[in-house]
């Protein structure tokens, strides 16, 4: 082991690199505090990955009478939306009426104060639709003949986290990846942290700890001298499949079921449909959570009830699962009735060092989690600047919504040997730094080597130089899905690139060579 001799200073370190450990690190970095961010694994390596990948007012808590929670998932819908229009998009989603469920005046109900409650400015509001003849009601069985047809958005889960990193980062945040917190202690007013990276150990200070580890909130706390927590935890797996497009339009679905669940449909990629997720409790390892046969059944059953076509568990390309680390106010209870608002645990020492953990949260939430977040810190750092994240776009967005389609027309005309579903899939993942990938290029040649589907070097180097990655699973699982669209032995090739990229530049941990 290397122990590094020189200590980093720094007021706020932040333990882990999901969504709300970045977006803390991002807002802090703009207030023009040194922040220090570590994670374990990659960014988005768990819960922030393999989420539902959508940023919605969350309709199904409205029956629980979660209205604040909807009004502020609503609220930062369109705030994201704006911020990052190259990663989140509309989607309307059609919820067909099941007679033997929630009476359809229920469901007018509660559109309407999901249309209202969050003042909707850039979304279209819930129509009434017939199904029956309509190629919205063409999937569905016959017996549905009501539907409503509403808005929410979808969202590139991964890739927005890394937008927040990539943000903290060019705001002066230190990230690093790869990197476990072993011990912290307070030590004369500040914390003194342990990091151990590969074969290098190095301490830092800090005048402030929040422990945003997600489904590790409460095992980080062994670490942390002078903690215990108080607040309860409960993880809970939710699961997710791909199967070939089941219909070819562009809405989504969401079924309700007897047991009070919804599940969605989405569309995916062009050629997928998404459909998740579960409730399960979980008790195991976080990192090792997998999709049971039976929730594969679930999922399957749920939608065929639904769809004219049965899906069956043959008929699945592709799972995921992630386990989401939920606040439990009550400790009992259904799990997919918990509650997905957030909640903090401070605890400091005569008014000093203060620790502040972060229990549960939802992906539409993260930018507000992070402001209260730091309004919590406000009193042991003094010196914090101002709120500025609410009108701030994150990198590659700068186009805002309304300038998103005219800017993906700008890179058709000067790309134009691109194919339009790579120029589509470039836009929306990378924004604006499209143009560090494509530089000066003429051809598909001048990109480098090609992987399969519309993968090249060009791209994979991107992600290397600027993005952190280090891996094929960080390039083609996190960064772009690829996974999806890759043979095995294309994704073996993209692994041997990274090996000799690795070899031949050994890559930078702390921060992107490039803030795109």
């Amino acid at each position: 082991m290397r122990q590094q001799q020189d200590i980093s200073h720094y007021d706020v370190l932040i333990i882990g690199g999901g969504v709300n450990g970045v977006g803390i690190a991002r807002d802090a970095a703009g207030r023009g505090l040194r922040v220090c961010l570590a994670e374990m694994h990659d960014l988005a390596s768990a819960t922030s990955s393999w989420s539902t990948k959508l940023i919605h007012g969350g309709l199904r808590y409205l029956e629980s009478y979660e209205f604040k929670l909807v009004r502020e998932s609503l609220i930062e819908r369109e705030i994201l939306l704006n911020a990052a229009p190259h990663l989140i998009e509309p989607l309307r989603f059609i919820l067909p009426h099941h007679a033997g469920l929630r009476p359809a005046w229920l469901l007018r109900l509660g559109l309407f104060l999901y249309d209202h409650i969050g003042g909707r400015r850039l979304l279209p509001a819930t129509q009434k639709i017939t199904l029956p003849g309509s190629s919205y009601g063409a999937p569905l069985k016959p017996d549905f003949k009501l539907g409503f047809e509403y808005s929410d958005c979808r969202v590139d889960d991964a890739r927005l986290v890394l937008a927040n990193a990539i943000d903290a980062a060019a705001r002066g945040a230190d990230i690093y990846l790869r990197t476990k917190v072993m011990a912290a202690a307070r030590v004369d007013g500040v914390w003194r942290v342990r990091l151990q990276a590969g074969g290098e150990i190095r301490d830092v200070m800090a005048k402030t700890l929040v422990n945003a580890a997600g489904p590790w909130v409460t095992q980080l706390y062994q670490a942390i001298d002078g903690v215990t927590p108080t607040k309860k935890l409960r993880l809970v797996k939710g699961s997710h499949l791909f199967v070939k497009a089941h219909y070819a339009h562009d809405r989504a679905y969401i079924f309700q079921h007897a047991d009070g669940r919804i599940v969605f449909a989405i569309p995916y990629r062009h050629d997928l449909t998404l459909i998740g997720t579960t409730d399960e409790p979980y008790d195991g390892n976080p990192a090792d959570a997998k999709i049971s046969d039976d929730e594969i059944s679930y999922l399957c059953d749920l939608v065929s009830e639904y769809f004219n076509q049965p899906i069956t568990p043959s008929d699945v390309v592709s799972t995921y699962s992630g386990v989401r680390p939920l606040f439990d106010e009550l400790g009992k209870g259904d799990a997919s009735k918990v509650t997905r608002d957030y909640a903090f645990e401070v605890q400091d020492h005569n008014g000093t060092a203060p620790f502040l953990a972060i229990y549960g949260g939802k992906l539409t939430t993260y930018r507000k989690l992070a402001l209260d977040a730091l309004k919590s810190l406000q009193p042991y750092l003094p010196t914090m600047g101002p709120e500025w994240t609410k009108t701030a776009r994150l990198p590659g967005g700068e186009m805002g919504y309304q300038g998103f389609a005219a800017f993906i027309d700008e890179i058709k005309r000067s790309y134009p040997f691109l194919p339009d579903e790579m120029v589509q899939r470039l836009c929306t993942s990378y924004g604006s730094a499209v143009r560090q990938i494509l530089g000066n290029a003429k051809a598909l040649a001048d990109l480098g080597t090609h992987f399969g589907a519309d993968l090249y070097a060009a791209e994979l180097e991107h992600m290397r130089q600027c993005e952190w990655a280090h891996t094929a699973q960080d390039a083609l699982t996190r960064r772009s899905k690829l996974y999806l669209k890759l043979s095995e032995a294309e994704q073996q090739k993209v692994a041997a690139w990274f090996t000799s990229a690795v070899e031949d530049h050994a890559v930078a941990e702390r921060t992107p060579a490039t803030a795109g």
